[in-house]
């Protein structure tokens, strides 16, 4: 089962499990359900410019990233294409990636361009936002079907990147040289991120735990979570260098703090598991995807309350979420859409 079928199923199970519980003999009345939720921390969403925009159909976009220009990439996997959204206009335009392509990730490098996890061609893809080459950066012959999944660019313009399939590694865009290791534990990397001082962490979903990449040697520091079987699945660092990763198995948020070696971990409100996404914006709100919930959910560190933006449409499955100032952007790949919260 490829992960994008994979994550298909999940959602569905997800939605017709919350159906159940909605509509049962047992159906709490509304009102009792709305107070038992404020007193479980979650608050409605304020006011907020919430808008969604239609990408082609079947292009289940998986990942984006808002573009210095004002633009929205994303990645139309199952069309094996890299998109481009024009919010002003709504008008999308996609770039095919080249035979048996399928984009994962995608984020917006130094140079501007867009870099692209593409476990079709088992390379990572720069895309030019002026003449919208492809240009492929192939992983090591000994490295094949890594299913690449997530990118982040380090300090000094280094990529690294995870692969599920149990491969980390890294592209020297100013060379083209690509390497890459086994990681410890074998399958599950995930989502990756870098810190204010540089430091690279991925998040292992299918090994239980996260890791810190020796950027200068590719040694991986394995972190264990602080119970077993949370399978974090994103990781985020916030402003001061603290980790925020979510755990897709039991629903939860959870801040690791690498200097202390110390964890706390906040549920969300609705849900037991499906914790997706995680996000730090530049105000160090931490935003989340929600699949049970079927909504994106912001949660404040510092009155440690949630939001909830639920998805005008079932099944979203927003698989990442990226922004820019006063942004914070989604793709759904249930719906064909990308979803963008403006505060």
């Amino acid at each position: 089962m490829t992960e994008r079928s994979l994550d298909k199923w999940i959602s569905d199970k997800i939605m017709r499990q919350r159906d159940r519980l909605r509509w049962g003999e047992n159906m709490v009345p509304i009102l009792v359900a709305a107070a038992t939720v404020l007193a479980l921390g979650l608050t409605p969403a304020p006011a907020a410019d919430v808008k969604y925009y239609d990408v082609p159909r079947g292009a289940h976009p998986h990942d984006v990233a808002p573009a210095p220009d004002g633009t929205v990439w994303y990645t139309a996997q199952s069309q094996g294409a890299i998109g481009i959204l024009d919010p002003k206009t709504g008008k999308t335009t996609q770039i095919l990636l080249g035979a048996g392509a399928a984009p994962h990730g995608v984020i917006v490098g130094p140079d501007r361009a867009a870099w692209v996890t593409e476990g079709g061609q088992n390379a990572i893809a720069r895309v030019d936002p002026a003449t919208r080459a492809v240009k492929l950066f192939p992983l090591p012959e000994n490295f094949p079907d890594a299913n690449l999944n997530t990118a982040t660019f380090d300090r000094k313009g280094i990529l690294w990147f995870t692969g599920q399939n149990g491969v980390y590694g890294r592209v020297d865009p100013a060379t083209g040289k690509v390497e890459a290791w086994k990681a410890p534990k074998g399958v599950g990397p995930y989502g990756i991120t870098t810190t204010p001082n540089g430091d690279v962490w991925y998040a292992s979903l299918a090994g239980d735990h996260i890791v810190k990449i020796d950027t200068v040697s590719g040694d991986a520091l394995m972190v264990p979570p602080p119970k077993p079987g949370v399978g974090p699945r994103r990781i985020w660092s916030d402003s001061k260098g603290l980790l925020w990763v979510s755990f897709w198995n039991t629903g939860e948020v959870c801040r690791f703090d690498p200097a202390a070696k110390t964890w706390k971990v906040w549920s969300l409100p609705k849900s037991g598991n499906g914790c997706y996404a995680v996000y730090v914006d530049d105000k160090d709100k931490v935003w989340l995807s929600d699949w049970v919930a079927n909504a994106i959910v912001r949660f404040d560190p510092a009155s440690e309350t949630f939001e909830s933006f639920p998805s005008t449409r079932r099944g979203a499955s927003v698989g990442q979420l990226l922004g820019r100032a006063n942004e914070v952007w989604g793709a759904e790949s249930g719906t064909d859409r990308l979803v963008v919260v403006r505060d």
